[in-house]
């Protein structure tokens, strides 16, 4: 991962602000690359004055943009009926629990939209059930430009400010992010103990 952020700098520096559009667009696409790690670094280098503080934000949220259009299309080349059938290759999980979801996102996908891009562990993935669900793509384009924004902003601003001390900005995201995955985790688990338990009951 040093190597990939190395690069990534490298990147920013050679093209300015672009680069952070670059930046941000892959690490929306490919998780693995952490925002929390990527937008402090590009904060950190519009302080040495490669490029701008306003520049580097407005060219994050554009790729941001990108990115989750990238997986809005993927959720909506997907779609629901063939989610359906994949998830009752699943173990313990039906279709019906796909249709359940889709009608939970109809009724609230602007608010999980804009939330989910403030959500490490969650600000790539939401971009996919929007495109299940058929979101309007001016409506799913405002909401994530927004969530985007704050996001973006945020966390290049504290990588602006702090300069070389960038990396406590990732730190303190990360912490973030593992109790966000153990809360997923945990969500997981019991929906797994509760639908054993259901299908052993329906057995007796």
């Amino acid at each position: 991962m040093s190597s990939v952020l190395d690069w990534l700098v490298g990147l920013m520096r050679t093209i300015g602000a672009p680069g952070v559009g670059f930046a941000t667009a892959l690490e929306t696409v490919f998780p693995p690359v952490p925002s929390e790690a990527v937008l402090p670094l590009a904060g950190y280098t519009a302080s040495q004055g490669h490029y701008g503080l306003v520049a580097a934000i407005a060219w994050a949220t554009a790729g941001s943009l990108v990115g989750a259009l990238v997986l809005y299309y993927a959720g909506a080349r997907l779609g629901a009926e063939r989610l359906a059938g994949i998830a009752e290759r699943i173990p313990l999980v039906y279709a019906r629990d796909v249709d359940r979801a889709m009608g939970w996102f109809d009724r609230h996908g602007r608010t999980a939209v804009l939330v989910g891009r403030l959500v490490p562990g969650v600000r790539s993935l939401i971009s996919v059930p929007a495109g299940v669900s058929g979101m309007p793509l001016l409506q799913f384009a405002g909401f994530t430009t927004a969530g985007s924004l704050v996001w973006n902003g945020l966390l290049i601003g504290a990588g602006y400010a702090l300069g070389e001390q960038w990396h406590l900005v990732e730190s303190r995201a990360g912490e973030i992010s593992d109790l966000v995955y153990v809360v997923i985790a945990a969500v997981v688990v019991w929906f797994v103990v509760r639908r054993w338990r259901g299908r052993r009951r329906a057995g007796r």
